[in-house]
Formats: structure tokens, C-alpha cells, sequence
């Protein structure tokens, strides 16, 4: 039987502290926040190649939502193709096919849009699956805000970084649809919350549609893989 970590009070409400620095620091990418100048942690410096300009800014709203939402749809279709693998419930794999395919649209219909408006494809961060989405992303998060520590909701141990998942950790999971739900809810969080913000500033009608649509569909998946959770394993 896998054992259960269980965090004392004061450990949880660290968490708490660390997962809401990293949020905002994470919604700070898309206003330009001088976060980013903070420190990588280890993460790939930004630069022109990677869509930002020489002083450390990206472009306009719509490009900095596209470039960061696609590497973060990328660590959950990675999350769910594993689950069509490993996951032992019928209501996993069903749901990690779903999020394979929306996100998976989702994708290409951003990269469709970035060549129209900005005349390029969208630039790829270096680094690989592993700590956070890219080792990139897990960098980023790491340099400018912390990890989150603990388990449930917050991730397993130092592995998650704020924008996504330790895969390699994931594919060896002893209980597989627990830590699928463990890992895949504070993804969704975070991209809801990076659509949500993103709404108010975005200058195409088409993209805030989609963000709209994102908000609602992962807050949807949320809420039912929260219920999941408590039938299956009691309240994290």
C-alpha cells in the first residue's frame, strides 16, 4: 500500500503561501512583470529567439498568452497520454482523452492565429518534460517564486513547478489515478487562471473567445475531478 504523506498545519499553510507567490508570478509573465528579472533558477535566460526583445519584454498581450498557454497544454496532453496507458478507472482515461483532444485543438488553432498576427511560428522553450511542463517553465518558476512542498493539490514534493508536472515522476506513480488528479488539478488551476486574466487585455475577439471557453471547460474538469477525489480517496 502506498504510503501517504501527511503535512502538519503549519507545512500546509507554507504551501499555500508558496502556491500563491507562484500564481502570481505566474500571471505576472503576462503583463511584463519585472518578476522575470528576479532570477531563472537554472532555467534558459529569455531572449529574441524565444520571442522576447532585448530588454527582457515580450510583445503584445495575445502573443505572451499564446507562447506561455502552449507549452502549459503540452504538460497536460502529456499528463493524459499517460493516463490512457496507466489509469485503472474508465473515468480517467475518459477524461484524459477529452483533455487530449481539446487541448490538442486548442494548440493548433493558437499556433494558426500567432503565424497570421505575428508572422512567425511561435518560438520554443529549450529543456525537455520534467520539472514543470519544460525544464524551462520549472525554472522559471523556481528562480522567481519558489516550488510548491507536500502533497495533494499542491503536487508531490519539490517535482511540480507552478506551470506543470513532473511526468517522469508521474509515469511511475504507485496509485496512478490519484496522482493523476494530484497533479492535473493545480495544472488546471493555473491555466485558469492565466486565461482569466488574459481576457481583459486581449485585442482578438477569436482568442478571448477560446480563453473564455478554456475557463470554463477546465473549471468544469476541476470541479469534477475534485468530486472524484473525495469519493474515491476522502477529502485531500
Amino acid at each position: 500500500m502506498a504510503q501517504v504523506n501527511h503535512r502538519s498545519p503549519g507545512k500546509r499553510s507554507l504551501v499555500v503561501l508558496q502556491l500563491a507567490a507562484g500564481g502570481a508570478c505566474a500571471l505576472a509573465l503576462l503583463v511584463n512583470s519585472p518578476c522575470l528579472a528576479q532570477g531563472w533558477g537554472g532555467g534558459q535566460q529569455p531572449g529574441p529567439g524565444m520571442g522576447w526583445d532585448g530588454a527582457g519584454r515580450m510583445g503584445p498581450n495575445d502573443q505572451r498568452f499564446i507562447v506561455m498557454m502552449i507549452p502549459h497544454h503540452e504538460g497536460a496532453i502529456a499528463m493524459a497520454d499517460l493516463a490512457l496507458t496507466r489509469a485503472k478507472r474508465p473515468e480517467i482515461k475518459q477524461l484524459a482523452q477529452r483533455i487530449k483532444a481539446s487541448q490538442t485543438e486548442e494548440n493548433t488553432q493558437m499556433r494558426t492565429w500567432y503565424r497570421q498576427w505575428f508572422g512567425g511560428d511561435v518560438p520554443q522553450w529549450g529543456g525537455s518534460y520534467g520539472r514543470g511542463v519544460y525544464s524551462g517553465w520549472g525554472g522559471w518558476m523556481g528562480g522567481c517564486c519558489g516550488n510548491t512542498g507536500g502533497n495533494g493539490w499542491m503536487g508531490r514534493g519539490n517535482h511540480m513547478g507552478m506551470m506543470g508536472t513532473d511526468v517522469e515522476w508521474l509515469k511511475n506513480a504507485p496509485d496512478f489515478d490519484r496522482a493523476f488528479i494530484e497533479q492535473m488539478i493545480p495544472h488546471h488551476r493555473m491555466g485558469v487562471m492565466m486565461a482569466s486574466m488574459a481576457q481583459s487585455n486581449s485585442q482578438h475577439p477569436q482568442l478571448r473567445e477560446l480563453q473564455q471557453a478554456m475557463v470554463k471547460v477546465q473549471s468544469q474538469e476541476i470541479e469534477q475531478m475534485a468530486q472524484w477525489y473525495r469519493s474515491w480517496y476522502g477529502t485531500p
